[in-house]
C-alpha cells in the first residue's frame, strides 16, 4: 500500500495501479479534469479502477500521434488520479471526470492481457524558502491577471479563483493547467520536484506567453484595420461602378483592358513572352481598378508592349553611299570606316550576320561618340547613346525586380524602347569608367549584353522574359583600355583612335568645326575668312591636345567676337583673320615656346609618354651633387617609374668602367632624377631608357642630342623591352619637333600602324640594348677605362675619365 497525504484527508491505495495513457493532456495534482476514454487499454484501465477503489495512474504519451502506445512511448512520471464521475456513451467510449491526487514515478511497468499495471513511488515536493515562494507567487499573480485579460479564451473570473489558492503547490499547478502549453512543456512542469523551482519556471513561461499574446493582439489589430480598409474600398468601388453605369461610363476600365489586349496582339511577341503577357493581363482584369497591385501590373504591361519585338529598320547596304556619309561627318578614321563597310558587305552578300561589338579607344576629343552617331546615320539605323560613366549598380543594366517600389527595366531595355526597333545602334559611352560597390558590378552584367553568342537571350530582371539583343549593333567607347575588365574586353573588337596630326586638325577645322561655329553664331562664309596659317597657329600656339575640343572652343571664341562686331554695326566688310591679328581675338599665345629645346644639354633627355589625352613629350633631368650615394626621384612619380630610375642607376654602376666612370663613383655623390610638371602624376616603365640616358649624360658630362626622343623599358643588364601606345607617342614626337625616335626593336612591327605622314617626318630607329641608345642619343660615346683595383681617394674632380 502507498500513503497519500492531502490537506483534508489521508489516502492509502494499492501500490500497483492500472495505467491510463493520455494522448494530449497532463493531469496535475489538485486539478479536476474531464477525459474522453475510447482506446481499449484505457477503457480496461478505467474499468479495473472502478472495480476497486476508483484510483489509477495517469501519464502522458511522448508522441500524441501514436494510437497504440508501447511502454517506451510513455513518460515514467505522472499523476495518481481518482475517478469522480463516469459516463458511458452509446459508441462504447467513456466520459470520465478525474481528480489529481499526487505526483508519482513508475518503478516498474507490467503489461497484462489488456492493460498496463504500474508499481509506483509517490513523490513529495522539496521544502523551500517561504519568502522566495511568496515573491514568485505575487509575480505570477500579476502576470496571470494580465494574461487572463488579454486571452479571450479564458474568463477574467478565473484569475479571482486562482488568486484565492494559498497552497503554493496547488497554486502552481492551477496556473500551469490554464496556460496554452504543449504536452512536453506541461510534463516538464510536472516533473519539477521543488515548489520554488516550479514557480520560477511558470513565471518564465508566463512572461513568454504574455509577449506572444501581445504580439498576436497587435497583428490582429493590423489585420482588422486592413480588412476594414479593404471592405471600405470595395464598398466605395462598387458605388463608383454603379455611378459610372448610371452615367454611361461603366466600360472605362474594360476599354483600357481591351486596348492592352490589342497592343499585345499586335506587338509580335515570341510565344513564351505572349503567354506571360496574357497571364498578367488576365490577373489585371480580376483586380480592383484602383488597387496598388493593379497599378504595378498596368505599368509592367505598358513596358511589355512598348519594347519592340519585331519592328526593325532596313540597313543601308549601298557601300558607296555609306562611305560618303561617314566621310562627310568625319575626317580620316580609316580603320573604323573600313570595318563598318566590311560588315555591310557581309550582310549584303550573306543576308544575315551577327552585329559586331566594337570598342573605340582613344583620347578625349577625337570623335568617338560622334562617330557612333555618324555610323548609325550612314547605316540607316536608330541611334541611342547610353552613358556608363559613374554607373555602380548592376540593376542599371539588368533592371530592378518588380518586388521593389518604383522598379523599372534596366538601361538596355530602356534604350530599346527609345529606339523603337530591334536593330538599333546603341553607343555605350565611357565603358572604362564603370564603378563597382555593394550593389553589384555593372561591368559583369555587361558580359552577357556584349556577347554575340549569349545576348539573344538577355533576361531583364523587370521584364522576367528573354529579349533578343543579337540584332543590336553595340559600340563602346573608352579612354584608357587597362581600366576595362579582361573578360569584357575579350568580347569586343578594339579599334584604336590615336590623336589627330597637325594637318588633320587643319582640315577638320576648315571643313567641320569652323562652319559649325559660324552657323551657331549666326554668321556665314561671307562674314569671316580665316587663313590657313592662322588656323595652324591656333592649333600649335593655343591648343595642345590629342583631340579637337579645345580647337573648337578657340574657333567658337573667334566666331563670337566677330558676331559681336556685326551685331554692334562695326563690321563694314568681310573680316580676314591672319596670324598677326589672331592675338586680337584670342589673346596671347598659350604655348609660345616649342617643348623641344634646341640646345645641347648635359643630364637632360627627351622621353615620350602616353596619357589619356594622347601622347606627350616628357623631359627628364638628372644632376649630381656631393653626398653618400643616394638616388632621389621627384616629379610625382609612381612606383613603377621609380623602379625604372633604380634600374637605370644599377645599369650605370654595373657598366661604370665601360662608361668611363670609376666603379666607386656613386659613394661620394647623390643623384637627383626629376621629371618636370611635378603636379601631374606619372607612372609606367617606358621612361627607363630615357632615365638611363640622362643619368649617363650627367655622370659623364657628355651632352645629349636635342632632336632625339626615345621610349622603352630598361632591364638591369641594359636590354630594351617593348612598350605600348607607340602611335600616340610618335604623334607627340612629331608635334614637338623631334627628328629621330628610338623605339624598342620588339615594337618595329607596330610602325605600320603609324600614319604615313608621321613616318615620313620622323626617323625611327629600333634598339635592343642600352649601348645602342647611348650611341644615338649622346654627342659621343664615353671612353672606357681600365678596372680600378680599389676605391680611390676623391680629389674633387670629374667622375668621368678624360
Amino acid at each position: 500500500m502507498i500513503r497519500i497525504e492531502r490537506e483534508d484527508e489521508i489516502l492509502e491505495v494499492e501500490e500497483r495501479l492500472p495505467l491510463l495513457p493520455l494522448r494530449d493532456v497532463v493531469v496535475y495534482p489538485n486539478m479536476t479534469v474531464p477525459l474522453l476514454v475510447g482506446r481499449e487499454p484505457s477503457v480496461h484501465a478505467v474499468e479495473e479502477a472502478v472495480a476497486g477503489d476508483r484510483v489509477l495512474f495517469a501519464t502522458a504519451q511522448k508522441r500524441p500521434d501514436i494510437v497504440d502506445p508501447d511502454i517506451d512511448d510513455l513518460y515514467r512520471l505522472g499523476t495518481v488520479v481518482r475517478i469522480l464521475q463516469l459516463f458511458k456513451l452509446p459508441d462504447g467510449t467513456m466520459r470520465v471526470l478525474v481528480e489529481g491526487l499526487a505526483r508519482a514515478k513508475v518503478k516498474r511497468l507490467i503489461q497484462a492481457e489488456s492493460l498496463f499495471m504500474a508499481r509506483l513511488d509517490v513523490l513529495e515536493d522539496v521544502p523551500a524558502d517561504n519568502s522566495q515562494i511568496e515573491a514568485l507567487k505575487r509575480s505570477i499573480e500579476n502576470q496571470f491577471e494580465e494574461y487572463c485579460r488579454l486571452n479571450r479564451r479564458i474568463s477574467e473570473d478565473l484569475y479571482h479563483t486562482v488568486s484565492q489558492i494559498e497552497d503554493p503547490q496547488a497554486f502552481s499547478f492551477s496556473v500551469a493547467s490554464h496556460l496554452q502549453l504543449k504536452v512536453a512543456d506541461k510534463q516538464e512542469v510536472l516533473e519539477v520536484d521543488s515548489v520554488e523551482d516550479r514557480l520560477g519556471m511558470i513565471n518564465q513561461i508566463l512572461r513568454k506567453e504574455l509577449e506572444i499574446i501581445k504580439l498576436e493582439r497587435k497583428i490582429e489589430g493590423q489585420v482588422r484595420n486592413q480588412v476594414h480598409k479593404n471592405q471600405k474600398e470595395f464598398y466605395l468601388n462598387e458605388q463608383m461602378k454603379a455611378i459610372r453605369k448610371e452615367l454611361g461610363f461603366q466600360n472605362e476600365f474594360a476599354g483600357e483592358l481591351e486596348e492592352l489586349e490589342e497592343q499585345i496582339r499586335k506587338a509580335g511577341m515570341p510565344k513564351e513572352v505572349r503567354e506571360k503577357a496574357d497571364k498578367e493581363l488576365d490577373r489585371l482584369s480580376k483586380m480592383s481598378f484602383i488597387s496598388p497591385e493593379a497599378t504595378v501590373l498596368r505599368t509592367y504591361l505598358d513596358w511589355m508592349v512598348s519594347v519592340p519585338w519585331k519592328k526593325r529598320t532596313d540597313d543601308n547596304l549601298d557601300l558607296a553611299e555609306v562611305k560618303a556619309i561617314m566621310d562627310e561627318d568625319h575626317y580620316g578614321l580609316r580603320k573604323v570606316k573600313e570595318r563598318i563597310l566590311e560588315y555591310l558587305a557581309v550582310v549584303q552578300l550573306s543576308g544575315h550576320f551577327k552585329s559586331p561589338i566594337l570598342c573605340f579607344v582613344g583620347p578625349p576629343g577625337v570623335g568617338k561618340t560622334s562617330l557612333g552617331k555618324s555610323i548609325a546615320r550612314a547605316m540607316g539605323r536608330k541611334f541611342v547613346r547610353m552613358s556608363l560613366g559613374g554607373v555602380r549598380d548592376e540593376a542599371e543594366i539588368r533592371g530592378h525586380r518588380r518586388t521593389y517600389i518604383g522598379s523599372m527595366p534596366g538601361r538596355i531595355i530602356q534604350a530599346m524602347k527609345k529606339a523603337g526597333a530591334v536593330n538599333p545602334l546603341i553607343l555605350l559611352d565611357e565603358v572604362d569608367k564603370l564603378g563597382m560597390d555593394h550593389r553589384g558590378d555593372p561591368a559583369s552584367a555587361l558580359l552577357e549584353v556584349l556577347d554575340p553568342e549569349q545576348n539573344n537571350n538577355f533576361n531583364d530582371h523587370y521584364l522576367e522574359v528573354d529579349y533578343d539583343l543579337s540584332r543590336v549593333m553595340f559600340i563602346t567607347t573608352a579612354n584608357y583600355l587597362p581600366n576595362i575588365p579582361a573578360p569584357l574586353m575579350d568580347r569586343m573588337e578594339v579599334i584604336s583612335l590615336p590623336g589627330y596630326l597637325e594637318t588633320e586638325k587643319l582640315s577638320i577645322a576648315k571643313e567641320f568645326l569652323l562652319p559649325k561655329q559660324l552657323k551657331a553664331c549666326g554668321l556665314d562664309g561671307d562674314d569671316v575668312e580665316l587663313s590657313d596659317p592662322a588656323v595652324r597657329d591656333i592649333v600649335t600656339l593655343y591648343t595642345r591636345e590629342a583631340g579637337v575640343r579645345g580647337l573648337e572652343r578657340q574657333l567658337g571664341k573667334v566666331a563670337r567676337k566677330v558676331a559681336r562686331h556685326k551685331a554692334e554695326g562695326k563690321m563694314k566688310s568681310k573680316v580676314r583673320i591672319t596670324p598677326k591679328s589672331l592675338a586680337k581675338y584670342l589673346g596671347p599665345a598659350k604655348f609660345v615656346e616649342s617643348p623641344l629645346e634646341r640646345t645641347h644639354r648635359v643630364g637632360v633627355a627627351n622621353g615620350l609618354a602616353w596619357t589619356e589625352a594622347g601622347g606627350d613629350l616628357m623631359t627628364i633631368e638628372v644632376t649630381t651633387v656631393p653626398g653618400k650615394g643616394t638616388l632621389n626621384l621627384t616629379g610625382k612619380l609612381g612606383e613603377v617609374m621609380k623602379e625604372s630610375g633604380s634600374a637605370a642607376m644599377t645599369y650605370a654602376r654595373r657598366n661604370a668602367e665601360k662608361l668611363g666612370l670609376n666603379k666607386w663613383f656613386f659613394q661620394d655623390i647623390d643623384l637627383h632624377i626629376h621629371v618636370p610638371e611635378g603636379a601631374i602624376p606619372k607612372d609606367g616603365p617606358s621612361a627607363g631608357i630615357t632615365m638611363a640616358t640622362a643619368l649617363v649624360s650627367s655622370l659623364t658630362g657628355i651632352p645629349t642630342l636635342p632632336d632625339v626622343a626615345m621610349t622603352g623599358e630598361i632591364t638591369l643588364r641594359g636590354t630594351v623591352l617593348p612598350i605600348g601606345g607607340l602611335t600616340e607617342k610618335a604623334v607627340a614626337a612629331s608635334r614637338a619637333g623631334a627628328k629621330t625616335v628610338l623605339i624598342p626593336a620588339a615594337n618595329e612591327k607596330d610602325l605600320v600602324e603609324i600614319p604615313a605622314e608621321i613616318r615620313k617626318k620622323l626617323h625611327f630607329v629600333p634598339v635592343s640594348h642600352m649601348d645602342q641608345v647611348l650611341e644615338l642619343a649622346l654627342q659621343k660615346m664615353p671612353t672606357p677605362i681600365e678596372p680600378a683595383p680599389g676605391r680611390p681617394k676623391n680629389d674633387g674632380g670629374s667622375y668621368a675619365h678624360h
